[in-house]
């Protein structure tokens, strides 16, 4: 069971109107909108990224969650990514079990753009940072604008990630379950 009960309905009226502003009542938009001002404040943030505003392709923002969520082992958000958009990102089924456990040198990567992106994602992930190396392999294959959505992206999935796995959101129905939860290190100081 969720740790945080996503809303259930019946919904009050700014809790309904914040979960509609969001998207479908999924548990994620839900459990968000158990505070309205604060689904309000992450709507305009979701609006961008999941639109045609954004300066990457459908494709590479795909790219970049599915490979954000699998790495922090996000299932709850991987499947509802997976499940919504693989097809319309045009990714085959070697490519989803590849962002999920496998490797930007994969076979099934045959694009230059999407290995650099899965690339950074990675680097992003263990290094919070680029090097040189790897920035230069980013900017050869996305502009400016690009490099800096998908900075932003990567991030903002840490953090959804972070809130999918503390909380134990129960996967969305008929969305797929992450091939395999990777092992975390647990390293806190108390």
């Amino acid at each position: 069971m969720p740790r945080i009960a996503p809303l259930e309905p019946p919904f009050d009226e700014q809790s309904a109107a914040a979960i509609e502003a969001l998207g479908p009542p999924i548990g994620l938009f839900r459990l968000l909108a158990r505070c309205p001002a604060r689904a309000r404040g992450i709507q305009g943030w979701g609006r961008y990224y999941l639109s045609r505003q954004s300066a990457l392709s459908l494709r590479h923002r795909e790219l970049i969650i599915d490979r954000t969520t699998a790495l922090c082992g996000a299932e709850y958000e991987w499947g509802v990514h997976v499940g919504v958009f693989a097809d319309k990102a045009g990714l085959t089924q070697a490519q989803i079990r590849s962002l999920a456990d496998g490797q930007a040198k994969d076979a099934c990567w045959t694009e230059p753009s999407d290995r650099a992106v899965i690339r950074a994602v990675d680097a992003l992930h263990v290094n919070s940072d680029l090097d040189d190396d790897e920035w230069c392999e980013l900017r050869e294959q996305l502009n400016e604008d690009e490099v800096v959505d998908l900075l932003l992206l990567c991030g903002w999935y840490h953090s959804i990630s972070y809130v999918a796995r503390a909380v134990r959101l129960l996967r969305e129905p008929n969305t797929p379950s992450l091939p395999r939860v990777r092992p975390r290190r647990r390293e806190t100081t108390r």
